[in-house]
């Protein structure tokens, strides 16, 4: 068994402080009273948008609540030693065009890529010597294939079919990802010329969503083995109160499988340093154009001026800063809710953004280690170094779509599930500066548990402890030592990643990914293009189209809305 040493009680390898730091600390004290653009919140989504809005000429500044930008995908220290990705902690879905017009090469970004990528080991009694059995998936199709034959032979020759399927599906959609969606009131007001040029944009979601509506019991169309089903089931379910019998989840599985890094598409990845030095590469860029960032800056209100239109906002210690608009990167709840006067907005678009679904499943438990967790189906070498299973999203209680689906069913009477669905991942067997020597971060995306317990109580500490001794439980069924290799660990329930992320609900897309809350129906109809009821006011984060994950395409979109609308004032 390896330990880790010294690097326990401090951090580890003290990295260079980010430029957007360095810039910070010149304008720390020289807050102009007046900005062309003022964006709410360095939320991972929307906080690509101030580095565009910098690119075209407006004078942008960022204003954060937080000590650290980067929203959900930060790194923090939250044992010594242990650098982890507190929140998001996986890279696919960041759009190519941010990754290079904003040169986040160039500002630092450095991806590890995972190949092979997904494992999902056998909870089973070994027969003649034999470990139990498990699924191995990466980019090569011939071993899938031979994976996948364990089980049934049949999937594997249905398998490079529906890798097939779902890539022409995401291409289809991959169009819609970097645009406004069409803007329905202008629809219905326009010439017949212009109606059908706004229909020829809607072909690829009209032709993605006849196939999806075809395959909403997608899995059970093409696949007979459980453990397939399952693994692949994670994706459809992953982050959303649903489970994979529910129709709709289709559209979540397609999510999470439209990504690509570095030119290779479907991949997935972990970011050198952290999810934090992602947002550290953007606001590099950023700020090397101009943006001014304040952190430690938290927005109460959105002023509005007597004829209506947005005029800048007013900070929780009483600063006004004006500004020609603000785009928030907070919630449709935080943003319209909560910071802008309710006297601007009609009542029936208030009711409807008070109506979105936000429910939550995820309960995310960062684990400091000393040692690799040891699978009964793949037994660590001597050396305990990482072996390719390690650095895989790794599946637990995912053998049969049963499982998941009764986990599912305990969260309706709010209780936390009786086995979890467990998402386990290991950033440091491929990205070693984020532990001591030996140790090895460990993070855990678990699933079902529920915002408020049964009976109305709220989590406390001991409702918390106890759910992570479950989860930690089902592990060391699978890796028996787990719990002994413990060193710390951070548990974040559903109200602890609303209050910690500013996530309504603890939902990490700010609102459901479903059909109904989907392209010009996000947040809500007739309110999509990331404009709002309120001129000058913009959505730039999840809950604007096309939705929540490390995608960066809502800023992206919502800055170019603005500099049009800029323009022409």
């Amino acid at each position: 068994m390896t330990i880790c040493g010294r690097g326990l009680r401090r951090a580890v390898g003290a990295s260079p402080r980010p430029t957007w730091r360095r810039a910070l600390s010149d304008t720390r004290g020289r807050l102009k009273p007046e900005y062309d653009a003022v964006v709410v919140g360095a939320g991972k989504v929307g906080w690509a948008g101030a580095a565009y809005l910098q690119r075209f000429g407006v004078n942008t500044a960022v204003f954060e609540r937080r000590h650290v930008i980067g929203g959900a995908a930060v790194t923090e220290e939250i044992v010594p030693g242990f650098k982890f990705s507190r929140a998001s902690y996986l890279l696919s879905l960041l759009r190519p065009q941010i990754y290079s017009e904003l040169e986040l090469k160039k500002h630092g970004l450095r991806l590890h890529l995972r190949n092979p990528y997904s494992f999902t080991p056998m909870l089973e009694e070994g027969t003649g010597g034999k470990v139990p059995r498990s699924l191995l998936l990466g980019t090569d199709m011939v071993e899938n294939q031979k994976q996948i034959a364990q089980f049934s032979k049949k999937d594997a020759q249905a398998f490079p079919k529906y890798e097939a399927f779902m890539d022409r599906l995401a291409l289809a959609i991959d169009p819609l990802l970097d645009s406004a969606p069409v803007d329905l009131e202008a629809f219905q007001r326009g010439s017949l010329l212009q109606r059908l040029k706004s229909l020829s944009t809607l072909k690829p979601l009209w032709q993605a969503g006849c196939i999806l509506g075809a395959q909403l019991g997608v899995l059970d169309q093409w696949f007979e083995s459980e453990p397939l089903k399952a693994t692949l089931a994670t994706d459809a379910v992953i982050g959303a109160m649903t489970n994979p019998y529910i129709p709709g989840s289709g559209y979540v599985l397609l999510h999470h499988v439209m990504g690509s890094l570095e030119g290779v598409r479907g991949a997935w990845g972990y970011v050198q340093g952290g999810m934090g030095a992602l947002s550290d590469a953007i606001a590099s860029s950023a700020t090397a154009h101009g943006v001014s960032i304040f952190t430690e800056k938290t927005v109460a209100k959105v002023q509005v001026s007597s004829g209506g239109r947005v005029q800048g906002v007013v900070l929780q210690d009483g600063s006004e800063v004006r500004s020609k608009v603000v785009l928030s990167n907070a919630s449709p709840q935080i943003t319209f809710l909560k910071l802008t006067p309710q006297e601007w907005l009609p009542e029936e678009f208030v009711a409807r953004i008070a109506q979105l679904d936000t429910k939550s499943p995820v309960t995310k438990i960062n684990v400091a280690v000393n040692r690799l967790p040891d699978f009964l189906a793949a037994p660590n070498t001597p050396g305990d170094q990482p072996l390719p299973h390690h650095q895989c999203s790794i599946h637990l209680n995912c053998e049969d779509t049963l499982l998941v689906h009764q986990a599912f069913e305990d969260t309706l009477d709010g209780l936390p599930s009786k086995r979890p669905l467990i998402e386990l991942c290991i950033p440091s067997s491929l990205d070693p500066t984020l532990a001591p020597p030996g140790c090895h971060v460990v993070s855990l995306f678990t699933q079902y548990t529920p915002y408020t317990l049964a009976g109305g109580k709220a989590w406390d500490e001991q409702q918390r402890n106890t759910y992570a001794d479950r989860v930690f439980d089902c592990i060391e069924a699978y890796a028996p030592g787990f719990k002994g290799s413990v060193v710390g660990r951070d548990i974040l329930t559903p109200p602890d990643l609303e209050r910690v992320f500013g996530l309504p609900g603890g939902n990490i897309f700010h609102c459901a990914m479903s059909l109904d809350q989907l392209y010009f129906a996000r947040p809500v109809p007739l309110h999509s293009s990331y404009c709002s009821p309120l001129r000058g006011l913009y959505l730039c984060g999840s809950g604007a189209h096309p939705g929540g994950g490390v995608m960066g395409a809502a800023g992206r979109n919502a800055a170019h809305v603005v500099f049009r609308d800029l323009r022409s004032m």
